[in-house]
């Protein structure tokens, strides 16, 4: 094994480990472990707080784009909080500004929050706008999948979700339709788990990989 690949395997075999660990336990925690209902198919219906698989890959790989270090952790944690936030605030003025089939509502508070995202870089280098976005989009993304159709808007959640997919409304038929606050908060908890995964795989990356004098002294 070269150098090169001896310095990399440590991180890799790490983010492997990791990322199944990860896998593993959010799935079975959205399917079945915090659960309401059995769904009659070998999965159960999640509540309205689960944990969303891929969405916290986004903030683990934005760890290491940040420069993967206790610096890094601290820039992306900010940029998911103020990203999550500005959509947090954005998805309720959507619906009340114009309500669907129109999505000029949507359009017009995402480019307010947008701008304001970016303004902020004034408060100095602390602010890490190129990690506010993908926290942006990561709500966006999971109120799209869970019922931008404005079924969850109006009271949906595991109560009401069996009702839904009987009408073929909502994710999955209904199956993880979410009030859109739900979708915010699982989101943002989501974003740091990856913030956490990041700085773990980072340290213990480090601790595995052979010092240079170490190294030297092994040859």
């Amino acid at each position: 094994m070269g150098a090169r690949a001896k310095a990399i395997f440590p991180l890799a075999f790490v983010i492997g480990v990791l990322s199944f660990a990860w896998t593993e336990f959010s799935l079975n925690f959205t399917f079945h472990w915090v659960t309401a209902t059995d769904l009659g198919i070998g999965l159960e219906q999640p509540e309205n707080f689960h944990l969303i698989l891929p969405t916290a890959f986004i903030a683990w790989g934005l760890f290491f784009a940040a420069g993967g270090d206790n610096a890094a952790f601290g820039k992306i944690f900010l940029a998911c909080l103020f990203g999550s936030a500005a959509a947090l605030v954005t998805m309720p003025l959507s619906f009340k500004t114009a309500d669907l089939p129109d999505f000029w509502g949507i359009a017009l508070w995402v480019g307010i929050f947008a701008f304001v995202l970016v303004m902020i870089l004034v408060a100095g280098d602390w602010y890490y706008v190129a990690g506010t976005f993908p926290a942006f989009a990561s709500v966006f993304l999971w109120w799209i999948a869970t019922g931008l159709d404005g079924w969850s808007a109006n009271g949906g959640g595991v109560d009401n979700s069996l009702e839904a997919a009987k009408a073929g409304a909502g994710a999955f038929g209904g199956v993880i339709s979410t009030p859109w606050g739900w979708v915010w908060f699982n989101t943002f908890v989501t974003l740091v788990c990856g913030c956490i995964l990041g700085i773990v795989s980072a340290k213990v990356a480090a601790a595995l990989t052979p010092k240079p004098k170490a190294a030297a002294e092994a040859a």
